[in-house]
């Protein structure tokens, strides 16, 4: 095996220090309906999700990390740098988001990072048109379809219990523990794997690898960071996610995590990488504009998509800053 250089080991720590604020973003979206809904205590909540967040990645494949760490970039036309300067790009936007407290998409962020680092590289020959269609495509059709999963689970479920005794709360605030587990498997599933694909990514760039297959300690490494990120916990986010959409309850806690799981797991099989803040947030719409569309605070709603908007172009202008000072500095 070939030496590993300095800037392999700081793309293996970048990769898990990505993978932790991607977890650390990320718990918002898993725990805050049931924390929301009184289900169970933040504490609780997020301990029971980062055990499933570290399961996750090793039942459900690498198809996503193959498609973001092998089917985006052409990695013989690219550096370790590179990756260095995407990781650095993402790591940066995600802590700028969680600190004003606004669920932005890790993916989109690296995503952005990995093409603009990449084009001041090799030109726009080194992206994988091909590839970057099927990232993209599947981080665009992944909102509008959480929110209509969401809004017909609702409509399903209000249908289901539309004579039921108030009681029928008590089931909706045990049944999230399942629910929650499912997303949280969900989503170590398809996040995880973001961090396997751009962490082997860097590896074969460095020639580490000769060929891109995900090694089991990547697996192992990436599933502890975002398993210890969901730990800590997000609060600025959670309570975001938790609460200023509308006042959640434990029917709406139950609807939104169900209808998420359902589309993360969906495009983790296909190898699609999208994003969970976009679905979780979705849904929570969808859910609350099955009951009424005025319930949902679109104001909010409004500021989150904007964020979505600009995350892929702000990331991959200051990957591409952060390339070129690599560049300079002999990287």
């Amino acid at each position: 095996m070939p030496e590993i250089s300095v800037a392999v080991l700081l793309v293996i720590g970048l990769g898990l220090a990505f993978g932790y604020l991607n977890g650390f973003h990320d718990s918002a979206n898993i725990v805050a309906t049931m924390i929301a809904s009184r289900a169970l205590s933040g504490r609780q909540a997020l301990a029971i999700t980062a055990i499933a967040e570290s399961v996750g990645p090793f039942v459900f494949g690498v198809a996503v990390a193959t498609t973001i760490g092998n089917e985006v970039l052409d990695l013989k036309g690219i550096s370790v740098s590179v990756t260095l300067a995407a990781l650095s790009a993402a790591v940066l936007w995600n802590i700028g988001t969680w600190w004003l407290g606004i669920p932005s998409s890790s993916s989109h962020a690296l995503v952005g990072g990995l093409i603009g680092a990449a084009i001041v590289e090799g030109g726009l020959s080194v992206v994988k048109l091909e590839g970057l269609g099927k990232v993209l495509l599947a981080l665009v059709i992944s909102p509008p379809l959480g929110f209509f999963v969401g809004y017909r689970v609702m409509k399903a479920v209000l249908y289901l219990v539309r004579d039921a005794h108030p009681n029928i709360n008590y089931f909706f605030k045990r049944i999230q523990i399942v629910t929650a587990v499912v997303l949280a498997l969900s989503h170590g599933t398809n996040d995880a794997q973001k961090t396997m694909g751009v962490i082997t990514m860097g590896l074969v760039a460095a020639g580490v690898l000769p060929t891109f297959h995900v090694p089991i300690w990547v697996i192992t490494i990436s599933a502890g960071a975002i398993a210890l990120g969901t730990w800590t916990g997000g609060w600025r986010l959670i309570r975001t996610l938790g609460g200023k959409f509308y006042k959640i309850r434990p029917i709406h806690g139950f609807t939104v995590q169900i209808s998420s799981a359902a589309v993360i797991l969906g495009a983790a099989f296909l190898g699609g990488p999208v994003s969970t803040t976009q679905v979780v947030s979705s849904a929570i719409m969808g859910v609350g504009s099955a009951e009424r569309v005025s319930k949902v605070r679109w104001g909010v709603a409004q500021q989150i998509v904007i964020t979505w908007v600009t995350t892929i172009p702000v990331s991959a202008l200051v990957a591409a800053g952060i390339a070129v000072a690599l560049r300079q500095a002999g990287f």
